[in-house]
């Protein structure tokens, strides 16, 4: 064993009430780290999921319609009265070969065609009105996760089958094998029959969603093959904004990132974010404040020892490394108490409150990354607390010290 560790050790063994206080507080804020990380990062990636559960990372469409200047005869500036777009006239042109471009983009995982307008769904004398989304249920399945949220029946559109959200059935009175008629405002209809039932945890869209093939909906909102978007999923949703704006100037269409549809949203989380990390920062400053001021008294109660040392040839910088390495010990130590009792207070944090589904309302997020990162604060803050404390004891005089003890 190196001289300097066994002497380190010693020292720890000897002063255990000072010990137990450094590793005590290095331990508690090993801990405070990970469950506030855990926790908030829990909360998080709940709050994104839930946003995202039935909404595309990117939505490309064309560019809306602006209003047009008049001149009348007598010169007077007229701003003309725009009726609602027809949903023709927001159609995307040679959608195929942009569709081809979007997926080979980098950042880019999947992205699916949409025919999207307003209608009404009717059953006897009830009706609703609805958002009618055509869509191809592959391609569609791999942007927007739907087929794990379908409580009744199953995720098919083809022909006249359609797939609605739970409180539309619930106000249509339908169930899976019931028939529903979809009518749109410019008076095309069709009869469909409910395959599936949804709930993605929005009631908005439970509520008006009614999904069909791409065909019927091109056919109801006449759209003559064509769609009115296309949406993407990408690899890493806070560069959807990113992303966003490349295939923007990449196709010449209006593209928007949930991030900017969901601008309150993120605010909050990097409110929260911004909370856990100024907590964290007040927990370690105040371990590292514990562990210099307790190896500081350590100094000064084993000083005679530290000038025996000196004095027996023992160089300054070894005496140095043997308080380094006391701040190491507690450090890794520390880290590893705290881990688990940090682990373990999420995990019971999870189990311990739910609401009445089942789900916890404490979701934690526990990766390895936040117990290395956890462990590396620990370790650090450990060597910088013992180092003012390392050079006041490799600084000491073995003279004055042992003709002072």
């Amino acid at each position: 064993m190196p001289f300097e560790l066994f002497v380190a050790l010693r020292f720890l063994r000897e002063g255990k009430a000072q010990t137990a206080l450094i590793l005590g507080g290095t331990t508690i804020g090993v801990a405070v780290i990970i469950f506030l990380s855990a926790l908030i990062g829990g909360l998080q990636a709940t709050l994104i999921d839930q946003t995202l559960s039935a909404q595309a990372h990117v939505i490309l469409k064309r560019p809306d319609r602006v209003a047009r200047v008049v001149t009348p005869a007598d010169g007077a500036a007229v701003v003309a009265r725009l009726e609602k777009t027809p949903e023709r006239e927001k159609s995307i042109e040679q959608w195929q070969a942009l569709l081809g471009e979007i997926r080979a983009t980098p950042g880019v995982v999947a992205a699916t065609p949409t025919a999207a307008g307003s209608a009404f769904a009717s059953r006897g004398e009830l009706s609703r009105s609805v958002a009618l989304r055509g869509l191809d249920r592959q391609s569609f399945d791999q942007v927007i996760k739907l087929v794990p949220r379908i409580t009744v029946g199953a995720f098919r559109v083809d022909g006249t089958e359609a797939v609605i959200g739970t409180v539309l059935a619930h106000d249509l009175g339908v169930e899976v094998g019931d028939k529903l008629r979809i009518t749109t405002p410019q008076g095309r209809g069709d009869v469909f029959t409910v395959s599936g039932i949804f709930d993605v945890g929005n009631k908005d869209v439970n509520q008006r969603w009614v999904l069909v093939s791409l065909r019927q909906a091109q056919t109801l909102l006449d759209l003559a093959g064509g769609i009115t978007t296309i949406e993407v999923k990408v690899d890493e949703v806070f560069a959807a904004e990113g992303v966003a704006q490349e295939l923007g100037a990449l196709t010449g269409l209006t593209a928007e990132s949930w991030m900017k549809l969901n601008q309150q949203l993120l605010t909050g989380l990097q409110a929260q974010s911004s909370s856990s990390v100024m907590i964290q920062v007040f927990v370690v400053i105040a371990v590292a404040l514990g562990i210099a001021s307790v190896l500081g008294v350590s100094v000064i109660q084993k000083s005679r020892e530290i000038g025996i040392l000196k004095a027996t040839g023992t160089s300054t910088g070894t005496v140095l490394r043997i308080f380094l390495i006391e701040g190491a010990i507690v450090g890794v130590a520390g880290s590893l108490l705290g881990g688990l009792i940090g682990a373990g207070l999420s995990t019971f944090f999870a189990h311990a409150v739910k609401n009445p589904y089942g789900e916890s309302l404490f979701p934690i997020d526990l990766t390895p990354r936040l117990f290395l990162t956890a462990s590396a604060v620990a370790l650090v803050t450990g060597l910088l607390s013992a180092w003012y404390p390392a050079r006041h004891a490799a600084r000491l005089d073995p003279a004055q010290v042992i003709r002072g003890g």
